[in-house]
């Protein structure tokens, strides 16, 4: 057995686990009242709004997957906003700008958190509006144990804030200073904000009803007006270190909705896996199994080097795939038919040597030349990084200089629904707060390219191709089971170590979890500064000093993070007995698993 720090926990009535513990509780308070998955899921995500305020927020993004009982395969969860109409290349390039600001107002797009949660609530869970925002009301309103590193994120930036964005100031700096770890800290505003919405919708009797009409005051009513009042003037410093004006308006929130869509499928041995479309890199972690399976990386020791060094080359030519590729395939013709063939996942597969690749090598489809070509020359793209906030994703900057994350759950309940989700953006160090609602707007629009003709090019109703990308899998003897993580680039990276211990050497999932993670920083950044980094590969001290050499050998550039730095990886499952398990990282120390 390996060695695990918590055990893995199994049981008869239902499990939730989260990246935050007061989260994992508040969703297993909603089953133990008799709700079901996705009320748990929705009332876990507007408490990890409030408990990870620097991680995720109701004006940011949502992208999950839910499993009903009974149903075959999974279906995908859109909560990923578009462009706004003004978003165009044109402008941001009469801006100054050769890349969209990692943070300010000019990285936003059409906030989707909030309308897929209400989707989920309405068509899949059986609770009201009440009883799935009463939770995050009272802990914003009555307050919460600061984390640190929320307490560092805020401390860092408490003079920007003062000078720059005051209306954030309003909201972090209690009495003008940061707030200190472990102290009691309450976001009235937000609660209010709550508040507000429930009352505007109390006369209205029937539950259905009442959800539509809460999408309504947030979209059409008086959360969408108070952030056109607030873009109306707003001119803020965004990560270029210039101010800019935003383009969202209330004319495009009003025109926006959340939607379900079939789940991509794929296939590991006898393993059957499901992701979201190429609008997000979940297809990714596919591309990479299909070309992983028959390399013999099953036989392969789960901590030596040829286990790293081949799930590392698999990801560096997948992840050139996603830079050419994928995109919102509403608005751009995907070749996810080519992309997730056995065939090419085969053509692929030999270009994977003994020695690490340092060069962008993404795969030649016919009649996609010109993507691919633009793809490597992307790569070596020059980067001017200002001295703005936001430079970067917050996921990764606690192996850096900066703290922050993104937010994921799974959960099943004693029926056997089964939802992961991974919520994220409104991250409060890279927008400012919509004076009198407690929220900040989120950053995605820096996920697009402002270079035309691409499919990640900016364009007016398009979607960011996300790096939010949550999973679920089905084993051969009928396990059902729900996993994801944080981690912006490296979600899919983490996750497939995870699956493939899972998968090939029978780990329960705490051990799969705690096992030693590494990632490869060789790829195209989805973030500001859109960084390449040849060769890069971080791996946990928890390696040996023999694995992490044999490595270096082959040639890649190795960086040892901190100890047990990389990943927050939560999972949950169902076996044909009806047993259920969960787990989740001991990482950063916030990530809980409850069940029973």
């Amino acid at each position: 057995m390996s060695f695990t720090t918590r055990p893995e926990l199994s049981g008869t009535f239902g499990m939730v686990a989260s990246t935050h513990w007061i989260a994992s509780a508040t969703g297993m308070s909603i089953l133990e009242k008799g709700g079901n998955a996705y009320d748990a899921a929705v009332a876990t995500a507007f408490v990890l709004n409030v408990v990870e305020p620097h991680l995720n927020g109701p004006l940011g993004d949502l992208v999950g997957m839910i499993w009903p009982r009974g149903e075959e395969a999974p279906t995908a969860v859109c909560g990923q906003g578009t462009a706004p109409a003004g978003a165009t290349i044109a402008h941001y390039r009469s801006e100054g700008l050769e890349l969209v600001p990692g943070s300010g107002l000019l990285a936003t797009v059409i906030p989707g958190a909030f309308d897929a949660l209400m989707l989920i609530l309405r068509d899949h869970g059986t609770m009201g509006l009440e009883d799935v925002l009463v939770p995050a009301i009272g802990y914003a309103e009555n307050g919460h144990p600061m984390l640190p590193q929320v307490a560092s994120s805020i401390s860092g930036l408490a003079d920007f804030f003062s000078d720059e964005w005051p209306s954030s100031a309003q909201v972090w700096l209690k009495g003008g200073s940061a707030p200190r770890a472990g102290e009691r800290f309450a976001n009235p505003d937000l609660a209010r904000t709550w508040t507000r919405l429930l009352k505007e919708t109390a006369a209205i009797a029937d539950r259905n009803e009442r959800i539509e009409a809460a999408r309504d005051c947030f979209y059409r009513g008086f959360v969408a007006e108070a952030i056109q009042t607030y873009l109306g003037d707003a001119c803020v410093m965004d990560a270029t270190g210039e101010r800019r004006r935003g383009v969202l308006s209330a004319q495009d929130m009003a025109g926006w909705r959340a939607g379900f869509e079939p789940a991509i499928a794929g296939s590991y041995g006898q393993w059957s896996l499901w992701k979201c479309g190429p609008w997000t890199q979940g297809p990714v972690l596919l591309q990479a199994l299909n070309m992983l399976e028959g390399t013999g990386i099953a036989d392969a020791d789960p901590r030596g080097p040829e286990f790293v060094h081949w799930v590392t080359e698999a990801l560096k030519l997948a992840f050139a795939d996603r830079e050419a590729y994928y995109g919102d395939p509403d608005h751009f013709d995907i070749p996810l038919s080519t992309l997730l063939s056995k065939d090419y996942a085969a053509q692929r597969r030999e270009m994977i040597g003994t020695t690490a690749s340092h060069d962008m090598r993404p795969g030649t489809i016919d009649g996609y030349e010109g993507l691919a070509r633009a793809a490597i020359e992307r790569s070596g793209m020059a980067a001017i990084v200002g001295d703005g906030p936001g430079i970067g994703e917050p996921t990764m900057a606690h192996l850096t200089s900066r703290r922050g994350d993104t937010v994921h759950f799974d959960i099943v309940d004693r029926w056997g629904n089964m939802i992961s989700a991974t919520p994220s953006g409104g991250w409060l160090q890279s927008s400012p707060v919509i004076p009198g609602l407690g929220m900040p707007l989120n950053s995605r629009a820096q996920m697009f390219w402002l270079t035309e003709g691409l499919p990640t090019s900016l364009a007016p109703g398009r979607r960011p191709r996300t790096t939010l990308t949550p999973s679920m899998a089905l084993s051969p003897d009928g396990r059902r089971l729900a996993f994801g993580t944080p981690g912006g680039d490296q979600q899919d990276q983490w996750q497939l170590s995870f699956f493939l211990r899972l998968a090939d050497h029978d780990m329960n999932l705490q051990e799969a979890i705690d096992a030693p993670l590494f990632h490869t920083g060789h790829l195209q950044a989805s973030f500001y500064p859109r960084q390449f980094k040849p060769g890069h590969l971080l791996v946990e001290p928890a390696f040996s000093e023999e694995t992490i050499g044999v490595l270096r050998s082959k040639g890649h550039n190795i960086e040892v993070s901190a100890p047990w730095a990389a990943g927050r990886l939560t999972a949950v499952s169902q076996d044909s007995g009806g047993i259920f398990r969960g787990a989740a990282t001991p990482r950063l120390m916030q990530a809980y698993a409850i069940g029973r």
